[in-house]
């Protein structure tokens, strides 16, 4: 019994030493001054494998890839139309016009690896549901195929051939009846023979409608009213016949009716007295039957004289037409300043319109070859700037932000905090930090914003952050006063946007 209850008394004070220690321990850790929160935020450099900050990426590598951009870069396009009109029964409605991939880029003349001549390494293998052919798996071409994001259609194979290495459309794709979404997106999966899979990349989201409306377009509803400034693609077919589908596009400085290519357009609402000229004036609002407007290719840039639009019914143009232009609408074009000689036109002169869009994505092996799947790509749809000088912080907001990534201003890496797959949270870098000579800005500094992932794989965002010119130096704060407001400014989400930096987009 004596060695019992020794035993016990050990255990009693051993846990009366251990609750004395954690007691001892909170509250050390509640007498600790708020600074020394940072770093769970995250608001740190982020740690590699091997033990180097910046996302596994080195400021003379980001340099590099920034002097070399347009031989390490590569980009997708995917281009498709915002609404998609729904199959019934047994028919198939066929995507028009047919979502389409463009690539740009010479690093994709280098197979797999970026145009530094960085080794291949291996990564994952496709997934088995989408196997490419035996002609395509005996080439080094790439393989792609697009799909609508649903497991009851099979992906329609993309072709890259030698002629149009840069483009290729899915002319099968259709939404039938039994599929009960509203909105979908189209799904473009990416890899090489070889077993290197760059992973599945999304469009925009998609309207599904079942048929165009017939009735007069109010305002009231605008979901399927065409903006102005919005891009638009025009198609016609001669007889209703699908095989005999034009479409408006532009090649060689020309504008032409192409049955393989379509081209995109921004359409602007012109002002009632505008003239013909290169500079125009646009307006708001949405696109009227009877108004003057401005096509222009979004690709080449260049413009079809002024031209007011009509509506069409079968083929008599409807000169008292006011209403908004809905989706898939027929309607005509003519010349502003000449009077419409006929109110009755032929198939060719009929015009459809659609709405589209169009999703971009962007990287560069900067590092070497991916260890990872390129897609989910994340990018970045809108920037907020809270506080300035020497405690800015950037907010980001977009799509498939991951905790890794991290966000570099120029070849200057920016501490960054992950709030989730939609947001990213930067403290703006001094401009000391881009020359250590510099105290302050002497000159307006324009930077880059990129993304960079833990492996090195570089996103361009197609923003910039801009540094603009002080009178002379601001008066330096400790490191813990800049550290506080930091974190301090981390949380605050009213945009405040100070003078003397703003954020650009180009």
């Amino acid at each position: 019994m004596e060695k019992v209850d020794a035993t016990k008394a050990r255990k009693q004070q051993q846990q009366q030493q251990q609750q004395q220690q954690q007691q001892q321990q909170q509250s050390a850790q509640d007498n600790m001054p708020r600074q020394c929160n940072t770093t769970q935020l995250s608001l740190t450099p982020f740690q590699t494998d091997s033990g180097g900050q910046g996302g596994g990426l080195s400021r003379s590598a980001m340099r590099n890839f920034l002097a070399q951009k347009s031989c390490m870069e590569r980009c997708l396009l995917i281009l498709h139309a915002k609404v998609a009109q729904k199959s019934y029964g047994n028919e198939k409605r066929f995507f028009c016009p047919p979502p389409c991939v463009y690539l740009y880029g010479d690093a994709w003349q280098f197979g797999d690896g970026v145009a530094s001549g960085h080794q291949k390494s291996p990564r994952r293998s496709v997934d088995e549901g989408v196997k490419p052919t035996k002609a395509a798996a005996s080439s080094q071409q790439l393989c792609a195929y697009m799909g609508i994001g649903s497991a009851d259609q099979e992906m329609a194979q993309l072709s890259f051939e030698s002629g149009s290495r840069d483009y290729s459309a899915a002319k099968t794709l259709f939404i039938s009846d039994s599929d009960k979404r509203k909105h979908f997106c189209l799904a473009v999966k990416v890899f090489y023979p070889g077993g290197q899979d760059l992973g599945i990349f999304q469009s925009r989201r998609i309207k599904v409608i079942s048929k165009p409306s017939k009735k007069k377009q109010s305002l009231k509803n605008t979901d399927l009213c065409v903006p102005s400034g919005s891009r638009v693609a025009l198609f016609n077919r001669l007889r209703s016949q699908t095989v005999s589908t034009r479409y408006l596009h532009v090649e060689d400085c020309s504008f032409h009716a192409s049955s393989t290519r379509w081209g995109s357009f921004t359409i602007h609402l012109l002002q009632d007295d505008q003239t013909e000229a290169e500079e125009f004036r646009v307006r708001d609002g949405y696109i009227h039957y009877g108004a003057a407007v401005k096509l222009v290719c979004t690709g080449s840039r260049m413009t079809l004289p002024r031209l007011v639009v009509r509506k069409i019914d079968k083929q008599v143009v409807l000169l008292d037409a006011d209403d908004p232009i809905s989706q898939l609408h027929k309607c005509a074009f003519h010349l502003k300043g000449n009077p419409l000689r006929r109110e009755l036109i032929n198939d060719g002169a009929a015009w459809t319109i659609i709405s589209t869009d169009a999703a971009e994505y962007r990287w560069a092996e900067a590092a070497g070859p991916a260890r990872a799947p390129i897609a989910p790509a994340p990018f970045v749809t809108n920037l907020t700037l809270n506080g300035g000088g020497d405690c800015a912080v950037l907010e980001l907001t977009g799509e498939n932000f991951q905790p890794s990534i991290r966000v570099w201003f120029g070849e200057v890496e920016a501490e960054t905090a992950y709030r989730g797959e939609d947001q990213l949270v930067c403290v703006v870098p001094h401009v000391s930090a881009f020359s250590s000579g510099w105290a302050f800005e002497r000159n307006t500094l324009q930077t880059p914003l990129s993304l960079v992932r833990w492996d090195g794989v570089v996103y361009s965002t197609g923003l910039t952050f801009t540094y603009t010119p002080e009178k002379g130096p601001r008066q330096q704060q400790s490191q813990q006063q800049q550290q506080q407001q930091q974190l301090d400014q981390s949380f605050s989400y009213q945009s405040v946007f100070d003078p003397t930096v703003d954020a650009g987009i180009v």
